[in-house]
């Protein structure tokens, strides 16, 4: 196993490798200059001297291959250079964002733990009973249910019923936590639901396959109690499917959430990477894009490290 793991860590790295081409030259093909969206604005066309002189301070007149090497360099000592946008250090621009979102996608998948593994147990257990039902309807309204339009139900429901409007300047925890908190629960809240809908579906359906399978009622043929049948052999059995869930659905939300950081003010990840494509940011937007790339990697490593704790069955060859 250890010997898998180790090839997996291993594999890593061209993984990013491969992200980290695809994403340089991608960007070289799609139309628009940087440049000149810069240095034009609103203002009309600027000469062709001053933009080939802008093109020469940010290395862009070098052949691609020079450009490359000279960026995945940088990117290897975690040195992403400056925003050809802002002229900003590009950890100063992601820095206090990816706080952000990595904070929206913690509570998120807390909430929707917290939601989704009890309720596809106790669906499990009664399955085709109002209780089922009742779980199977609340599930499939959050799968239908945008999260953007149920934010929008939660400020509404905050200013005209408690006459309250959560905090719109985002605080960081370590500076207030008290305005933090009610500032991000709610963003949380939203998504945490949509994304406990798919879990609550997938625990629900495990857990009636395990239900079924043999030593769970060889264990209840030799009187274990309930409880400990559930525990031990059967919910730690039906939750591998449900970790790649969470753990997929957490790794989206770091990078996913533009809708929903709009509706509650949030200038986060999402945010950042819209503005980024329509500024033709290349430096900016390569950044991102090895920062999320970087973010599914690390998560399906660690699923294939939860996967062997959850299930001692498992033997990687």
């Amino acid at each position: 196993m250890w010997r898998y793991l180790l090839k997996r860590f291993l594999l890593m790295f061209p993984t990013l490798l491969g992200v980290a081409t695809l994403i340089f030259f991608l960007m070289r093909v799609v139309p628009g200059d940087v440049v000149e969206l810069r240095m034009a604005g609103d203002r009309g066309v600027v000469s062709q001297e001053a933009v080939e002189k802008e093109r020469v301070r940010y290395g862009l007149d070098r052949p691609l291959w020079e450009q490359f090497f000279t960026w995945l360099w940088g990117a290897v000592r975690l040195d992403f250079g400056r925003s050809m946008w802002t002229g900003a250090p590009i950890w100063e621009e992601i820095k206090l964002r990816f706080a952000l979102s990595l904070q929206v996608a913690i509570m998120a998948t807390v909430v929707a733990v917290l939601l989704a593994i009890p309720l596809g147990v106790v669906a499990a257990l009664k399955q085709d009973t109002w209780v089922d039902y009742a779980v199977r309807i609340f599930s499939t309204a959050g799968q239908a249910t945008p999260s953007f339009w149920l934010g929008i139900l939660f400020i509404l429901t905050l200013l005209i019923v408690f006459k309250w409007l959560p905090p719109m300047v985002y605080t960081p925890f370590w500076v207030n936590p008290w305005q933090n908190l009610a500032q991000l629960i709610w963003p949380a809240l939203t998504v945490g639901y949509r994304y406990s809908a798919v879990a609550t579906r997938m625990t629900r359906s495990a857990m009636l396959e395990v239900l079924r399978e043999d030593y769970i009622r060889t264990a209840r043929a030799k009187g274990l109690l309930a409880n400990l049948i559930l525990t031990r052999h059967a919910l730690k059995n039906a939750m591998l499917p449900v970790v790649a869930v969470v753990a997929l659905e957490f790794a989206f939300l770091i990078g996913g959430l533009v809708v929903t950081e709009q509706v509650f003010n949030l200038n986060g990840i999402g945010l950042l990477f819209v503005q980024a494509v329509a500024h033709r940011d290349y430096t900016l937007v390569q950044a991102l894009v090895m920062l999320v790339a970087g973010a599914f990697i690390v998560v399906n490593f660690c699923m294939d490290v939860m996967y062997a704790w959850l299930d001692p069955r498992i033997r990687y060859r």
